[in-house]
């Protein structure tokens, strides 16, 4: 086996997977599957800009598991590779030099290893976005997939649409015919001899837990600032007291900054009313401006979603918690507006009760749920017809679905441009064998057969 190792350095925090492929693999083989991963403890490396060598350090855990998972004389061979998503990109928007010291620090930490450190850097939300639908559908075989003769074929399936919902940013990602207004979303991407037209679009500051840092913002607009503010998007029964530092320390928010000292506190109420949450998670959004024939939100131009979905990250797990702890099912739009509602008006003992184990993000579901309903559907204009063909997943198979994949494929050219080869595979050779063998035995067993029927038959005579 040949081994790959990709770090992804996202805002909330960075996970490691380590891939592996058969070592005789062909260029246009479909067999790259997951072989462990590793979540790093602690946050996000754009968390360490005043610290940066802790950047580096804090990624050790999980590469000295790489050196185990990997064996000792494929470590030489092993490429390694770390991308930063969106939370590096709103560093490098705060602090260019501090985001550049972030990735030296921890580039430093990675070429200490044994492995073929192939280099650090920060992804852009279009490659994040286009890496992820890469990654969706390798995994299905939407592109390629091995016939039962052992050849390598083209489905012509219909690609699936990937959306990704992490800490900072969000991205939809899906082939459409439709003529992309804006070349800035339209990448044109040729696979196994196959041209796709893709429209791909990044919203920074509309990760999930940009998303909770915006709303505490306009919640204290709307207070004034008052030493105590109702947040009707918690539960009733759950109040918090925070720094405004803590909620005025991004790019994202930095814009409604008070003229208070940020060291100043406010304490936030749980009411845990549905109603005004749906009306101030949708400030958000801006909806009203549009300069081409039709957007998505802040202006930004969108054909209309078609064929199937893949939603993962964040979006599986706020599904998942509305299937799995609230009991509810989600298979139309109006059941993820109910099962918000539903959060929404849940009392802080009850949520624990259900959830103990998601304590820290237990407060957040109603918000996120909420935020997941809109961002959709009056986002996205996903609707009756449409919505029921998100599939919420976390993985395809065995493998874990976000760029990662897609990122290393590209790197080591594992997707070619051109067209498979005819020829057939070494698995091919096996089944003539395989067919021969079975019609040998076949034959033989058939004149043993008839041998034992005739001497049976003069045996009676």
């Amino acid at each position: 086996l040949q081994y790959g190792i990709v770090l992804d350095a996202g805002s909330s925090h960075t996970a490691m997977f380590v891939y592996k492929w058969p070592a005789d693999k062909e260029n246009d083989t479909g067999v790259v599957s997951e072989h462990s991963m590793c979540d790093v403890e602690g946050p996000g490396i754009s968390s360490y800009s005043s610290n940066p060598p802790a950047a580096g350090t804090s990624l050790e855990h999980c590469l000295n598991q790489a050196l185990r998972d990997v064996p000792k004389e494929k470590h030489v061979g092993t490429p390694l590779y770390l991308g930063a998503t969106a939370g590096m990109r709103l560093l490098n928007i705060a602090d260019p030099q501090a985001s550049d010291t972030v990735l030296g620090a921890v580039a430093a930490t990675l070429k200490t290893y044994p492995f073929d450190f192939r280099g650090a850097k920060i992804l852009s939300g279009e490659e994040e976005g286009v890496f992820g639908w890469v990654t969706a559908n390798y995994l299905l075989e939407n592109f390629i997939k091995r016939g039962w003769l052992g050849e390598w074929i083209q489905p012509h399936k219909k690609t699936l649409g990937a959306m990704d919902f992490g800490g900072a940013s969000t991205q939809i990602t899906f082939e459409t015919r439709d003529m992309i207004e804006n070349p800035r979303n339209e990448v044109m991407l040729k696979l196994y001899g196959q041209a796709y037209k893709v429209y791909t679009h990044s919203f920074l500051c509309y990760g999930r837990d940009q998303v909770l840092k915006r709303l505490l913002s306009k919640l204290l607009q709307t207070e004034s600032y008052q030493e105590t503010v109702s947040h009707p998007c918690w539960p009733m029964g759950y109040n918090k007291s925070l720094l405004l530092s803590s909620i005025y320390d991004s790019p994202c928010t930095e814009k409604e900054r008070p003229s208070l000292a940020l060291n100043t506190t406010i304490t936030l109420v749980g009411t845990g009313n549905g109603n005004l949450c749906v009306l101030h998670v949708s400030k958000l959004f801006d909806f009203t401006n549009c300069s081409f024939s039709h957007c998505s939100f802040d202006g930004v131009f969108q054909p209309k979603v078609s064929g199937n979905f893949i939603a993962f990250s964040a979006f599986f797990y706020t599904v998942d918690f509305i299937q799995t702890v609230m009991g509810r099912r989600v298979h139309l739009p109006s059941d993820l507006k109910d099962a918000a509602e539903t959060i929404c008006a849940t009392s802080w003992s009850e949520l624990l009760q259900k959830a103990p184990k998601l304590e820290k993000r237990l407060p957040d579901y109603c918000a996120v749920s909420t935020f997941v309903y809109l961002l959709t559907t009056k986002g996205y204009s996903f609707n009756n017809h449409s919505f029921p063909n998100i599939a919420f997943q976390k993985k395809a198979g065995e493998t874990s679905i976000g760029w990662a994949l897609g990122y290393m494929l590209n790197l080591t050219n594992m997707i070619p441009a051109e067209k498979p080869s005819s020829h057939k595979s070494m698995l091919y050779n096996y089944w003539v064998i395989l067919i021969l063998l079975f019609v040998v035995t076949t034959l033989t067993s058939l004149v043993t057969a008839i041998c034992l029927l005739r001497h049976s038959k003069s045996s009676i005579i």
